[in-house]
């Protein structure tokens, strides 16, 4: 690695969205929190007021909403700044002559992490508002369509950035390298479809306006679909395409990407739910989120053990982590992380203490959060090596990639 990094635009790759994405993940985690341990009777999610009469319950309480609110304001400020980066970059990468090779490959679908990214950011400033800004809960009624709208926005632009890669791949032979299909990157436009998904189900979970939620309901369900859909056809013919040419070895941090795609799609679920007993009052035992929470955590565990497993057998993290080479690909080791943390922070809270297995707040409700902790800490020291790996100019203000 360059201790100079370059500034020509070669250097660029639409991946390092993925840095973006990461650390408005770690805002979420933060934000897990005060969803769970801040109590909120009479709302959804937690706002400024409940955090307030919170913070007056004792030290332990004080301690933990100070951490949350620290962490999600650093991460979204992260977030934000490496978003702006990017967008920069992404557009100049656009107009270099170097984008027409990268546009006729398979390589073409990194493009959708820029939605990706855009929904994160979405959801990230949301939750800042929520917790930094006094009376927002007054006017969300406002604020929903207007999300609506911004994620009905980033939703046709992955959806154009989709049709045109399957327009130009499947018109024509030869217009997709199926033996570079040997790793789960075609599996990102699913993940940014998902991501819209669960940013639409929002207001579903969240308003009181039937119109909303029905809106809600019906776009993140088509969202939720279409990256289901996506996802089972792009993992099937990987998985063919790896059988026959061997994984890939610099995507194989792909291999993970199963595991976001699960809570995201998880969380849009429980958000349709809630909005659907709340609005339509359509009931459903509370065991039911126990049983699809553990079925989801299932699929993340075992693409887990397979992911873990290759990631080794290639020596993925001694080569593009540890090693002398730099690769943007390392930031989707962070989503997974990420993920996990947050699924068991609802496996928790909404699975087993909402079906009355265990007490909150019990010596094993700690034990079980542990491991969502300590899964939060491993990533930020992840995000915290990357950065300083990958843009070791951030701290000045000029962040460049480095090669």
């Amino acid at each position: 690695m360059q201790n100079t990094p370059p500034t020509h635009i070669a250097a660029y790759s639409p991946l390092y969205f993925l840095a973006a994405l990461g650390a408005g993940g770690l805002a979420v985690t933060f934000f897990m929190y005060l969803m769970f341990w801040v109590p909120h009777p009479d709302k959804p999610v937690p706002v400024f007021e409940d955090i307030a009469a919170a913070y007056s319950s004792g030290p332990a309480a004080q301690f933990a909403i100070v951490a949350a609110l620290v962490g999600i304001a650093f991460f979204a400020l992260m977030n934000i700044r490496l978003m702006v980066w990017n967008v920069k970059r992404y557009w100049q990468f656009r107009k270099s002559g170097g984008f027409v090779t990268f546009a006729t490959s398979n390589a073409e679908t990194q493009q959708l992490a820029f939605p990706l990214a855009i929904a994160m950011t979405i959801n990230v400033l949301f939750i800042v508002g929520l917790v930094f800004v006094p009376g927002l809960w007054s006017v969300t009624e406002y604020l929903f369509p207007a999300a609506l709208l911004a994620f009905g926005l980033v939703g046709a632009l992955a959806l154009k950035m989709i049709g045109a890669f399957l327009g130009r791949a499947l018109s024509s032979g030869g217009g997709f390298d199926f033996a570079a299909h040997n790793s789960f990157a075609q599996l990102l436009p699913a993940f940014a479809l998902s991501m819209v998904a669960v940013g639409f189900a929002a207001p579903a979970a969240m308003s009181a306006v039937p119109a909303t939620v029905a809106v809600s309901l019906v776009g993140s369900t088509f969202f939720g679909v279409a990256a289901a859909i996506y996802a089972l056809f792009a993992a099937i013919t990987a998985v063919a395409a790896m059988l026959q040419f061997g994984t890939a070895r610099e995507a194989a941090p792909t291999l993970l990407i199963v595991i976001p795609l699960m809570t995201v799609l998880g969380i849009m679920t429980l958000r349709q739910n809630h909005g659907l007993h709340h609005t339509f009052d359509a009931h459903s035992a509370a065991v039911d989120n126990l049983m699809l929470l553990s079925q989801i955590l299932s699929v993340q565990i075992v693409f887990l053990l397979f992911g873990v497993t290759l990631l080794r057998r290639l020596g993925y993290l001694g080569e593009f982590v540890f090693g002398h080479k730099t690769s943007p690909g390392a930031y989707a080791l962070v989503c997974p992380g990420v993920a996990l943390s947050v699924m068991l922070h609802f496996w928790i809270n909404k699975g087993l203490v909402g079906a009355g297995v265990l007490e909150k707040f019990s010596f094993a409700y700690w034990s079980l959060t542990g491991i969502a902790l300590a899964l939060q800490v491993l990533m930020i020291a992840l995000v915290l090596y990357l950065n300083r790996r990958h843009f070791p100019k951030a701290l000045s203000g000029k962040p460049q990639p480095a090669q």
